[in-house]
């Protein structure tokens, strides 16, 4: 089927990106894939890719290997925040108390116990240097506002930056601060919640309700994200207000993301119809699929590392239960939404987004 190019795909958020449609493919985290990024970007969305986990050389790595899968433009997504609290003072008791509660399941997948390693940080503006450097097209960010300086020289070089709100006094200090965009990232979401003037629990605003709050108090252009899966939450985010979406769920679920297929078909086929927040994955609350796992995490009295610690604690796991086809013991990303998503394929979903929301916009 041919592509259309309806009036409604024609916003600040399209024409400030240079892009065909105003759909930005979440980030994914650890699930992000160059391949993903390009595919989106090349059908005419933003594709993402998220690198907060990446060293400065890797970061490079990627954005070439993006570049040569696409012309079109595309974002870098970071995280401002890149610590908690008491990362860098954890120690090996710390870290033996979380891991007494991995133990079992270790065992059960046939993985070798972890050892306690020193914190080696990685750094932020280190990261963000590898961007500004690369003259990528958009830089995204959560968790957070960069400096000053850093936003200034987005600026100078034409780096379009897309900051995340989950509360409208985020969406305000966003603006003032001088970044093009706003992401007002409802509740629904999966993954991580980026909140950074008050707690991730105390931020907890459903995506009906927070964007047309943050539309009302900012001049610049609201991307609505958080429980958005089809033309019928895009064409909602609209009427509430915002000049774009940004969906994650739904392409998590495609081939061309960096999820297993333990993950993709725990969307795809019905088992994601319940997800819960834990901070049990990584150290920072986000949204997952209810599994035995998250419920086993979100226990009273179970210890957890400061993040990125935890994160890299859950690592050991992850890996050994995939290999075990053991999806009870994965950290299974999801946002409530998730048994909307049916598509597998990056052009057939994003072609059913266009089709649909055409079709009822038009």
């Amino acid at each position: 089927m041919a592509k259309q190019n309806p009036a409604w795909n024609r916003t600040r958020v399209s024409n400030r990106l240079g892009i065909e449609y105003p759909i930005i493919q979440g980030p994914l985290g650890g699930f992000s894939s160059q391949r993903l990024t390009a595919a989106v970007s090349n059908f005419g969305g933003l594709g993402s890719f998220g690198a907060h986990s990446l060293a400065p050389s890797a970061i490079q790595e990627v954005i070439a290997e993006i570049r040569s899968l696409t012309n079109r433009p595309f974002a870098m997504n970071l995280w401002v925040s890149m610590e908690d609290e008491g990362a860098a003072t954890s120690d090996a008791e710390a870290f033996e108390r979380a891991l007494s509660h991995l133990a079992p399941h270790l065992e059960a997948v046939g993985a070798s116990k972890p050892q306690f390693s020193s914190y080696k940080p990685l750094r932020f503006e280190d990261q963000a240097r590898v961007l500004l450097d690369a003259k990528v097209p958009a830089f995204s960010f959560i968790y957070g506002i960069p400096a000053k300086e850093i936003l200034e020289e987005c600026h100078r070089q034409a780096i379009l930056t897309i900051g995340t709100a989950t509360t409208r006094d985020e969406a305000i200090a966003l603006e003032e601060a001088g970044v093009n965009m706003v992401l007002a990232s409802g509740f629904e979401a999966g993954g991580h919640r980026g909140s950074f003037l008050r707690s991730s629990e105390d931020s907890l605003t459903g995506t009906i309700s927070l964007v047309p709050q943050i539309v009302d108090v900012v001049e610049i252009p609201v991307v609505a994200a958080g429980g958005i899966a089809d033309a019928r939450g895009i064409a909602a985010a609209f009427a509430l207000g915002a000049e774009g979406v940004q969906m994650g769920t739904v392409f998590l679920a495609c081939e061309e993301s960096g999820a297993t297929k333990l993950h993709r078909e725990a969307i795809l086929r019905g088992k994601a119809s319940r997800t819960s927040l834990t901070r049990g994955f990584t150290g920072r609350l986000a949204r997952g699929i209810h599994n035995q796992l998250l419920e086993e995490m979100n226990r009273p009295g179970v210890a957890i590392l400061p993040y990125p610690l935890q994160r890299a604690l859950m690592r050991n796991l992850a890996l050994p239960a995939q290999q075990a086809g053991r999806s009870e013991f994965l950290p299974l990303w999801a946002g409530q939404s998730a048994g909307l998503a049916q598509y597998s394929d990056v052009a057939t979903l994003l072609q059913s987004l266009v089709d649909g929301v055409s079709a009822k916009l038009a």
